[in-house]
C-alpha cells in the first residue's frame, strides 16, 4: 500500500506527555490518533483498532489488532499486553483498559513504524543518566547492511520508498526503515 508508505514517512507523534515521578516524556495511543487521523483523511485510508482478551498458561493478556485500509487493501498489527486482575490502585476495569491501551499503543506504533527506541519502557533511568544523543548519519551503515541483506524479504510495494531512503541518505527515516528492516 503506497499510502501506508506516504503516512509512515509523514506521520509525527511526538512524545508529549510527561511523567514527572520518572522524569521521562511519552506518547500515548490517543496522541498517536490525533497525528495520524489528518493523515488517513489524506490517504483516502480508515484504520481500525480492535482487542480481544486471551489466556496462555494461565496469563491474561490482550491482544489489540491495528488494521489500516485503503478499501482494497488492508495490512494488520498485533501487539499484546498482560491483564494484572489485582493489580494495586486499580480496579478490574482499570486494570484491563490500561492493559488495552498499552497493547493499541504498540500495535499502532509497528504498524506506522514508530520509533521507541528512546521509550520510558526501555530505558528509563529515573533522572540517574542523561540520553545519548545520536547522529542520524551514523546509523547509515546499519541501514545499509540491513537493506542489502533483507532487500528479498521486502515487500514491491514498500522497496521503492526503503530504496529511497538508503539512496538519498534520508537520516529523518533511518530509525523508521531499520525498525522495520529488522521486523521482516
Amino acid at each position: 500500500m503506497e499510502q501506508l508508505i506516504r503516512i509512515q514517512a509523514e506521520l509525527k507523534a511526538p512524545k508529549n506527555q510527561r511523567n514527572n515521578f520518572g522524569k521521562y516524556n511519552y506518547r500515548s495511543c490517543e496522541d498517536i490518533l490525533e497525528a495520524v487521523k489528518p493523515l488517513l483523511a489524506k490517504e483516502n485510508c480508515t484504520l481500525v483498532i480492535s482487542d480481544e482478551i486471551k489466556e496462555l498458561g494461565g496469563l491474561i493478556y490482550c491482544e489489540a489488532k491495528a488494521t489500516i485500509s485503503n478499501g482494497t487493501n488492508e495490512v494488520s498489527v498485533t501487539a499484546q499486553a498482560g491483564i494484572d486482575p489485582n493489580r494495586k490502585g486499580m480496579d478490574i476495569a482499570q486494570s484491563f483498559g490500561s492493559s488495552s491501551s498499552y497493547a493499541r499503543k504498540y500495535a499502532l506504533n509497528g504498524l506506522f513504524l514508530i520509533d521507541d527506541t528512546k521509550d520510558a519502557d526501555a530505558t528509563n533511568t529515573h533522572g540517574k543518566e542523561e540520553p545519548k544523543q545520536v547522529d542520524p548519519a551514523s546509523l547509515f551503515p546499519e541501514l545499509k547492511r540491513l537493506f542489502q541483506e533483507k532487500a528479498d524479504k521486502i515487500p514491491t510495494e514498500h522497496f521503492s520508498a526503503i530504496e529511497k531512503t538508503v539512496n538519498e541518505k534520508a537520516t529523518a527515516n533511518y530509525n523508521k526503515v531499520i525498525t522495520y528492516l529488522k521486523s521482516l
